[in-house]
């Protein structure tokens, strides 16, 4: 029979009256630690974009990017709108897509000829060098996000780590070029001659899988450039491309952003420029 409570049993020994508490030993066996929390891409991104946000002011004038990271930062400032925790703003978009969401959420929205001096712009990137030089376009808005961020004061780009490379290119995706459709086969060809010695690839962009071509907001086509080695020098790389007749601009966006908004599975990292 089991018995419940040994101090019970009869023993020659003096009682005590006050035992010594004992601490249990520790355990050979330690509890796992608790299961890390793997944070998706678009988590990454959401993340970002909302630190980013927090350098919004009442009353500024803001370039609105395009793309999947912009579009977290566009509906929060439309969100803290409609809370009134910012008033006054003025949105520019970098395209119809962020247009058509701006209005969205209420952002009240303007262009670069009434307000030809942007206070901040928000953007993602589709590539970051270490020196914060970049490649966006790969959403077919370039021209226009060039436009609007060349005209900030402060840029500052969202992006998750996965966008950190050696060099511009070195994603091995597209550094995309906005060509008029007038003879883009011999345009292409130009462009895959300046770069033949890093392995340049020129691909027309389509809509789908053989597809119409893609065609820009301002009627445009994408060439996309693919290289399998560094192009070199930025500055000269870009200078030939846009000499070259036909080419409209080019997505390297060389020493634009003034802060880098970096988000990853250990925090997030600013970096200022």
């Amino acid at each position: 029979m089991a018995i419940a409570y040994p101090h019970f049993i009869a023993s020659d020994k003096p009682p005590v009256v006050n035992p010594p508490r004992i601490s249990p030993l520790p355990s050979p066996h330690p509890p796992p630690p608790p299961p890390q929390v793997i944070l998706t891409q678009d988590e990454l991104k959401k993340i970002a974009a909302y630190k980013a946000v927090e350098s919004v002011e009442s009353g500024m004038v803001l370039g609105l990017g395009t793309g999947s990271t912009a579009k977290h930062a566009v509906t929060r400032i439309g969100d803290l709108l409609r809370l009134g925790k910012l008033t006054n703003i003025t949105g520019i978009p970098t395209s119809r897509m962020t247009h058509e969401l701006a209005l969205s959420v209420g952002i009240p929205l303007s262009d670069l000829d009434s307000h030809p001096v942007v206070d901040l712009a928000i953007d993602g990137a589709d590539e970051v060098d270490p020196h914060m030089n970049l490649v966006k376009g790969r959403g077919g808005s370039l021209l226009r996000e060039k436009m609007i961020e060349g005209a900030c004061k402060k840029f500052i780009v969202i992006v998750d780590e996965s966008k950190l490379v050696e060099h511009i290119g070195g994603s091995g995706l597209a550094m995309p070029v906005e060509v008029v459709p007038f003879c883009w086969k011999f345009t292409a060809e130009r462009l895959r001659l300046l770069f033949e010695e890093a392995g340049c690839l020129a691909r027309l962009r389509r809509d789908g899988e053989g597809g119409e071509p893609f065609v820009t907001d301002n009627k445009n086509y994408i060439v996309d450039l693919y290289f399998e080695r560094d192009i070199g020098d930025l500055m000269v790389a870009s200078d030939r491309i846009l000499r070259l007749p036909g080419v409209v601009e080019h997505g390297m966006f060389l020493g634009m952003a003034t802060t880098l908004i970096v988000a990853g599975e250990l925090g997030v990292q600013v970096k200022n420029k």
